[in-house]
Protein backbone atom coordinates (compact mmCIF):
# COMPACT_ATOMS: atom_id res chain seq x y z
CA UNK A 1 0.00 0.00 0.00
CA UNK A 2 1.34 3.26 -1.00
CA UNK A 3 1.40 6.25 0.68
CA UNK A 4 -0.27 9.21 0.11
CA UNK A 5 1.89 11.85 -1.60
CA UNK A 6 2.07 15.51 0.32
CA UNK A 7 0.21 17.18 -2.18
CA UNK A 8 -2.29 14.87 -2.46
CA UNK A 9 -2.99 15.08 1.63
CA UNK A 10 -2.61 18.91 1.26
CA UNK A 11 -5.42 18.97 -1.36
CA UNK A 12 -7.64 16.74 0.66
CA UNK A 13 -7.02 18.93 3.81
CA UNK A 14 -7.97 21.93 1.38
CA UNK A 15 -10.86 20.38 0.49
CA UNK A 16 -12.18 19.61 4.03
CA UNK A 17 -10.84 22.94 4.71
CA UNK A 18 -13.72 24.40 2.46
CA UNK A 19 -16.06 22.13 3.24
CA UNK A 20 -15.64 22.97 6.63
CA UNK A 21 -16.06 26.86 6.12
CA UNK A 22 -18.93 26.68 3.43
CA UNK A 23 -20.93 24.57 5.88
CA UNK A 24 -20.12 27.27 8.66
CA UNK A 25 -22.00 30.05 6.04
CA UNK A 26 -25.12 28.22 5.04
CA UNK A 27 -25.47 27.77 9.42
CA UNK A 28 -24.98 31.00 9.67
CA UNK A 29 -26.74 32.34 6.88
CA UNK A 30 -29.64 30.30 8.53
CA UNK A 31 -29.05 31.67 11.74
CA UNK A 32 -29.40 35.02 10.21
CA UNK A 33 -32.30 34.14 8.92
CA UNK A 34 -33.96 32.55 11.95
CA UNK A 35 -33.41 35.71 14.10
CA UNK A 36 -34.42 37.77 11.13
CA UNK A 37 -31.55 39.79 11.09
CA UNK A 38 -30.29 42.01 7.79
CA UNK A 39 -28.66 39.51 5.73
CA UNK A 40 -25.52 40.88 3.88
CA UNK A 41 -21.99 39.29 2.56
CA UNK A 42 -20.13 41.17 5.35
CA UNK A 43 -22.67 40.01 7.96
CA UNK A 44 -22.49 36.29 7.16
CA UNK A 45 -18.57 36.48 6.41
CA UNK A 46 -18.34 37.78 10.58
CA UNK A 47 -21.08 35.29 11.77
CA UNK A 48 -19.23 32.46 10.10
CA UNK A 49 -16.07 34.07 10.82
CA UNK A 50 -14.55 33.11 7.30
CA UNK A 51 -12.88 35.62 4.90
CA UNK A 52 -15.44 38.23 2.70
CA UNK A 53 -13.85 36.75 -0.22
CA UNK A 54 -15.62 33.23 0.15
CA UNK A 55 -18.68 34.38 0.71
CA UNK A 56 -18.83 36.17 -2.25
CA UNK A 57 -17.43 32.57 -4.03
CA UNK A 58 -19.18 30.38 -6.39
CA UNK A 59 -21.31 28.25 -4.95
CA UNK A 60 -21.25 30.30 -1.55
CA UNK A 61 -22.95 33.51 -3.18
CA UNK A 62 -26.00 31.94 -4.53
CA UNK A 63 -26.91 31.05 -1.31
CA UNK A 64 -26.29 34.63 0.44
CA UNK A 65 -28.09 36.08 -3.04
CA UNK A 66 -31.31 34.06 -2.15
CA UNK A 67 -31.32 34.34 1.27
CA UNK A 68 -31.46 37.98 1.05
CA UNK A 69 -34.68 37.71 -1.65
CA UNK A 70 -36.27 35.74 0.91
CA UNK A 71 -35.29 38.58 4.00
CA UNK A 72 -36.61 40.99 1.43
CA UNK A 73 -39.73 39.10 1.33
CA UNK A 74 -39.88 38.93 5.16
CA UNK A 75 -41.27 43.19 5.31
CA UNK A 76 -43.64 42.81 2.78
CA UNK A 77 -45.13 39.84 4.32
CA UNK A 78 -45.06 41.95 8.00
CA UNK A 79 -46.49 45.31 6.63
CA UNK A 80 -49.38 42.89 5.47
CA UNK A 81 -49.44 41.52 8.48
CA UNK A 82 -49.70 45.14 10.26
CA UNK A 83 -45.94 44.84 11.24
CA UNK A 84 -43.71 47.26 10.55
CA UNK A 85 -39.88 47.47 11.04
CA UNK A 86 -39.10 49.27 14.40
CA UNK A 87 -36.49 52.16 14.02
CA UNK A 88 -34.05 50.57 16.78
CA UNK A 89 -34.37 48.05 13.52
CA UNK A 90 -33.70 50.50 10.69
CA UNK A 91 -30.70 52.36 12.97
CA UNK A 92 -29.51 48.54 12.73
CA UNK A 93 -29.42 48.02 9.50
CA UNK A 94 -28.12 51.28 8.68
CA UNK A 95 -25.07 50.76 11.26
CA UNK A 96 -24.54 47.18 8.77
CA UNK A 97 -24.72 49.08 5.55
CA UNK A 98 -22.10 51.63 6.67
CA UNK A 99 -20.37 48.41 8.10
CA UNK A 100 -20.01 46.66 5.35
CA UNK A 101 -19.53 49.75 3.37
CA UNK A 102 -16.12 50.28 5.06
CA UNK A 103 -15.64 46.90 4.22
CA UNK A 104 -16.26 47.03 0.99
CA UNK A 105 -13.85 50.46 0.92
CA UNK A 106 -11.38 48.61 2.41
CA UNK A 107 -11.44 45.55 0.39
CA UNK A 108 -11.23 48.12 -2.68
CA UNK A 109 -8.50 49.72 -1.53
CA UNK A 110 -6.80 46.54 -0.79
CA UNK A 111 -7.40 45.49 -4.53
CA UNK A 112 -6.37 48.87 -5.94
CA UNK A 113 -2.85 48.56 -3.93
CA UNK A 114 -2.52 44.78 -5.35
CA UNK A 115 -3.18 45.90 -8.47
CA UNK A 116 -0.59 48.98 -8.18
CA UNK A 117 2.04 46.48 -6.53
CA UNK A 118 1.64 44.07 -9.62
CA UNK A 119 1.53 46.87 -12.66
CA UNK A 120 4.33 47.52 -11.08
CA UNK A 121 6.27 43.97 -10.71
CA UNK A 122 5.15 43.52 -14.83
CA UNK A 123 7.11 47.00 -15.38
CA UNK A 124 10.01 45.77 -13.66
CA UNK A 125 10.06 42.69 -15.82
CA UNK A 126 9.53 44.26 -19.20
CA UNK A 127 12.56 42.97 -21.06
CA UNK A 128 15.84 45.54 -20.69
CA UNK A 129 16.37 44.48 -24.69
CA UNK A 130 12.90 45.56 -25.72
CA UNK A 131 12.97 48.99 -24.21
CA UNK A 132 16.79 49.82 -25.77
CA UNK A 133 14.75 48.55 -29.34
CA UNK A 134 12.01 51.11 -28.45
CA UNK A 135 14.61 53.71 -27.02
CA UNK A 136 15.90 53.54 -30.52
CA UNK A 137 12.79 53.16 -32.52
CA UNK A 138 11.90 56.53 -30.63
CA UNK A 139 15.59 57.83 -31.03
CA UNK A 140 15.71 57.47 -34.81
CA UNK A 141 11.67 58.92 -35.75
CA UNK A 142 12.93 61.70 -33.70
CA UNK A 143 15.69 62.23 -35.85
CA UNK A 144 13.61 62.00 -39.12
CA UNK A 145 11.39 64.58 -37.46
CA UNK A 146 13.78 66.92 -36.98
CA UNK A 147 15.49 66.50 -40.09
CA UNK A 148 12.09 67.23 -41.62
CA UNK A 149 11.73 70.14 -39.56
CA UNK A 150 14.78 71.50 -41.13
CA UNK A 151 14.37 70.70 -44.50
CA UNK A 152 10.60 72.62 -44.11
CA UNK A 153 12.34 75.42 -42.26
CA UNK A 154 14.89 75.78 -44.99
CA UNK A 155 12.10 75.48 -47.32
CA UNK A 156 9.80 78.36 -45.91
CA UNK A 157 12.95 80.72 -45.75
CA UNK A 158 13.50 80.06 -49.53
CA UNK A 159 10.00 80.53 -49.99
CA UNK A 160 10.09 84.13 -48.16
CA UNK A 161 12.96 84.93 -50.05
CA UNK A 162 11.11 84.52 -53.36
CA UNK A 163 8.03 86.07 -52.16
CA UNK A 164 9.85 89.13 -50.94
CA UNK A 165 11.83 88.72 -54.71
CA UNK A 166 8.52 88.91 -56.38
CA UNK A 167 6.70 91.50 -54.39
CA UNK A 168 9.44 93.94 -55.46
CA UNK A 169 9.37 92.75 -58.86
CA UNK A 170 5.44 93.20 -58.77
CA UNK A 171 6.04 96.61 -57.60
CA UNK A 172 8.52 97.56 -60.23
CA UNK A 173 6.00 96.40 -62.89
CA UNK A 174 3.26 98.05 -61.70
CA UNK A 175 5.69 101.54 -61.47
CA UNK A 176 6.92 100.83 -65.21
CA UNK A 177 3.18 100.16 -66.09
CA UNK A 178 2.20 103.03 -64.48
CA UNK A 179 4.73 105.37 -66.32
CA UNK A 180 3.78 103.47 -70.04
CA UNK A 181 0.39 104.50 -69.35
CA UNK A 182 1.25 108.48 -68.23
CA UNK A 183 3.59 108.56 -71.19
CA UNK A 184 1.49 107.06 -73.48
CA UNK A 185 -1.48 109.94 -72.33
CA UNK A 186 1.01 112.40 -72.50
CA UNK A 187 1.24 111.54 -76.21
CA UNK A 188 -2.15 111.43 -77.21
CA UNK A 189 -4.10 114.91 -78.18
Amino acid sequence: MNAPEPGQVLRAARRRDSATKRARVRDAIAELEQAGDPISFAAVARAAQVSTWLVYADGVREHITAAQQRHQLRPEQERRAGLRPSEASLRTDLALARDELGELRADRDQLREHLRRQLGRDLDTLATADLHTRVEELTHHNQRITDDLARAYADNQALRARVTALETELGASRTSLRRMIRDQNLEQP
